[in-house]
């Protein structure tokens, strides 16, 4: 855990840091120095959460505005892929190989995640190879940088990135890493898992038991802050993810939900010309979407543990990506075995 290793000699250095700068020349470094809203903050987090004025100080004084991340989150959207277009990009033959073998290389911690949070591996395996690829794309941006940028100098979302700014300082402190030390991407989403600070410090775990949490280089503890975060948005295990419906009559479309939640159950779905192959409760809650496919509409029913995996990323379609490709992940595994 490199990140780690060293820490007390890079935390001895940035508190010696502290007492042989002068306030002139540390306030050179770049234009958070002299930030007001930098010093309300850097004052916030003294009085409110016990850091040290001088230490944050210097900190902020190597911190680098980034006009990159504020051109990135200012871009316009652009347009909405169809699941047609945007299936491919996640499920690929090489996704779907390095899937493998990520499982295969740390088959013991994700059955042991699978057996602690009730997690299926091919769910977590799926989450981080949508997410980083298995690790491959973890960001190169300072957190540090990226949240302050967009804490101090994008308006729109300010509030939210000042939150995260704060969790990512605390984290820092409590696991004992230098905070100008990690990266992630533009939005400071971190690790193998791409956890925002304040996910971070709700979920995830130390699952290697080494006595601290390192999601940036240790799959293990990517793998169980995954399962944590499942289990804790209420994963229910052994349960399917969604079933594909078909669809008749006139009212089929009045059943799709306007949004993520669970609008309809089964039985009312019924009612309005849906049907499944798959064995479902009338009773059952379920999320109504229709998706451009490549070979015309598709109808489905996205089910509990469904919507669980639209909490981690707000996608209709985020889900349904990462659903398939576990699916592909264990029929490909197991054909290699």
């Amino acid at each position: 855990m490199q990140i780690l290793r060293g820490w007390a000699a890079r935390h001895a250095q940035w508190l010696a840091v502290a007492g042989l700068l002068g306030a002139p020349q540390a306030m050179a470094a770049n234009e958070y120095a002299n930030s007001p809203l930098v010093g309300e903050f850097i004052t916030e987090m003294t009085r409110d959460y016990g850091f040290a004025s001088e230490q944050l100080t210097t900190l902020f004084a190597d911190v680098e505005r980034k006009q990159a991340i504020l051109d990135a989150i200012s871009r316009p959207a652009e347009r909405v892929k169809p699941w047609k277009e945007y299936r491919p990009i996640f499920i690929t033959d090489a996704r779907i190989s390095k899937g493998v073998a990520f499982w295969n290389e740390h088959a013991e911690a994700l059955a042991r995640a699978e057996k602690e949070y009730g997690v299926p591996a091919e769910i977590i395996v799926a989450i981080i190879g949508v997410e980083t690829s298995y690790g491959g794309n973890t960001g190169n941006y300072r957190v540090i940088d990226a949240l302050s940028t967009l804490a101090f100098d994008y308006p729109p979302r300010a509030p939210f990135f000042r939150k995260e700014l704060r969790e990512f300082l605390m984290l820092t402190r409590e696991e004992q890493v230098d905070p100008a030390s990690l990266k992630g991407s533009y939005a400071g989403a971190m690790g193998l898992p791409q956890f925002m600070p304040s996910s971070f410090r709700a979920y995830a775990v130390d699952f290697d038991g080494d006595g601290h949490i390192n999601i940036w280089s240790d799959p293990t503890d990517a793998i169980g802050s995954v399962a944590s975060y499942f289990k804790r948005h209420n994963w229910q295990p052994g349960q399917p993810v969604a079933s594909l419906a078909t669809v008749k009559g006139e009212q089929a479309d009045q059943g799709l939900s306007s949004g993520l939640d669970p609008e309809k159950t089964v039985g009312e779905l019924r009612a309005l010309g849906w049907s499944s192959n798959d064995v479902l409760a009338d009773d059952l809650p379920v999320t109504a979407f229709r998706l451009d496919g490549a070979e015309g509409p598709e109808y489905w029913m996205g089910q509990p543990n469904f919507f669980v995996i639209t909490r981690y990323n707000r996608s209709v379609m985020y889900a349904m990506a990462v659903n398939q490709l576990s699916e592909l992940l264990v029929q490909a595994r197991g054909a290699n075995q």
